[in-house]
């Protein structure tokens, strides 16, 4: 659900403070009065101070105990974050003494981040009311807050689920969410050109829509566009998936939750390039009316696609977008995202997101705000050998890999995404691994793409 814990900021901790976060670590010993000398504490509980640790301490407090919460900070202030916030589940109130200095941003994003939960109904677990952030710069706490907020919403578009969620209902939370930030936001229902997403959608009761947010600042001397898949729900359509993998497919549009999200937050971090969020909407489902593995569509543009898997249709409505942002929007660069193969998830895990791209600073820019941020990236080879694999007899492209070998389903698929860019410096991200944990979406790539586009 959103977070609607409240902030404060405060110079100094209360002396009655409910529950008191203090860190410590090598050279920094904790400012407050402990019941036995430090050293002694950590030789008998035998920690260090590494980020994540936590001692929680009763301390003498008036005629009655407290609770004193010691956390190690070490080199890692997003670990430490998130260990208190999970402590605080249940409580009223957290203060958190902030370290003398570090990216407190992040200490501050995870700690909210570690609150989150989702639940139909009443929420299973309270979460705190407040966090008291003691000492750190306003501006990082203000920031870490924006981050972990947008990154809230995403989790929670994820995770709702598809009896809810529509692709019609996607959109009209893409309109809620940019009229909350000053973006515009366009809904295209009638889809005339977009084969691509059209096919997909055919087979739904719920039709499917593209949608389009826009972001412009005072300034600006660049553009950018997002692209999120946005596929609501993925049975396969008729190259049917199993019960089992069906189980999660109501995250299938959490890349189009990410550009949704990061749109939503553009303005709180004085992003100074124009953003356009491109997402296209479909739920996959099997009927009468659904696509057919060797049907043949007319994609944005022109170029016609032989559908020989009906289950790799995320391609499908982002090379729509894609064609669509080179056609008509003339951005500097493209940047698409998407839970778009198992491949990638079997290449790197669940915790790091794909990365392929035709421009090299592009790249490098998205490398590094993936290593400030902890959404992890790994850059991927755009092997051109490869490119013939997606060959038809009967139309400019065939969707996979035309023997359906499955052998290096990822790069296949942003070796087809990257036929719809034209020339435009572009980025493909497949999270399909780091987008899902156990217990829902996570909101992956949103503190990625705001880092990348506010710097």
């Amino acid at each position: 659900m959103p977070i609607n814990t409240r902030l404060t900021v405060a110079p100094h901790a209360a002396a009655d403070a409910e529950f008191l976060a203090v860190p410590f670590g090598p050279g920094l010993d904790p400012a407050i009065e402990l019941p036995i000398p430090l050293p002694a504490l950590l030789a008998h509980y035998q920690v260090k101070g590494e980020p994540g640790e936590v001692l929680e301490l009763p301390v003498p407090h008036g005629d009655g105990v407290r609770r004193i919460l010691l956390y190690g900070i070490g080199d890692d202030l997003r670990k430490a974050g998130a260990a208190l916030g999970g402590r605080a589940k249940g409580r009223t109130s957290l203060t958190i003494v902030l370290p003398p200095d570090g990216d407190l941003a992040s200490l501050v994003e995870s700690a909210l981040l570690a609150t989150y939960g989702f639940t139909i109904g009443e929420p299973k677990t309270k979460a705190v009311e407040e966090i008291v952030f003691v000492g750190g710069d306003a501006a990082a706490i203000r920031r870490g807050a924006a981050s972990a907020r947008a990154t809230a919403i995403a989790r929670d578009l994820v995770n709702t689920p598809s009896s809810i969620k529509t692709p019609g209902w996607l959109a009209a939370q893409a309109v809620e969410i940019g009229a909350a930030a000053g973006v515009t936001v366009r809904v295209d229902t009638e889809l005339t050109a977009f084969g691509g997403i059209r096919a997909v959608g055919q087979g739904s009761v719920n039709p499917p829509c593209l949608v389009e947010m826009s972001y412009r600042p005072a300034s600006y001397d660049r553009h950018v566009v997002l692209a999120g898949k946005g596929i609501t729900f993925d049975s396969g359509g008729l190259s049917l998936k199993t019960s089992e993998g069906m189980k999660t497919m109501k995250t299938d549009m959490a890349g189009g939750a990410a550009v949704i999200a990061a749109m939503g937050a553009l303005a709180e971090f004085d992003v100074p390039v124009r953003v356009t969020g491109l997402i296209a909407c479909a739920e996959n489902a099997f009927s009468g009316s659904a696509q057919r593995p060797s049907d043949v569509i007319v994609q944005y543009g022109g170029r016609t696609v032989e559908v020989l898997n009906t289950d790799a249709e995320g391609r499908l409505v982002l090379a729509d977008a894609l064609a669509y942002a080179d056609a008509e929007l003339d951005p500097d660069a493209l940047v698409d995202i998407a839970t778009l193969t198992g491949a990638a998830r079997v290449a790197l895990g669940s915790g790091i997101g794909a990365l392929y791209a035709n421009d090299e600073d592009l790249a490098a820019q998205l490398l590094a705000a993936s290593e400030r941020t902890g959404d992890r990236l790994w850059r991927m080879p755009l092997i051109d050998d490869y490119l013939s694999d997606l060959e038809s007899d009967v139309a400019d492209l065939s969707n996979v890999d035309r023997r359906m070998s499955g052998a290096a389903g990822s790069v296949a698929a942003a070796l087809f995404l990257r036929e719809f860019v034209g020339k435009r410096a572009w980025a493909h991200l497949d999270i399909a691994g780091p987008a899902r944990a156990e217990k829902g979406g996570t909101g992956f790539g949103v503190r990625m793409l705001l880092d990348w586009l506010s710097r």
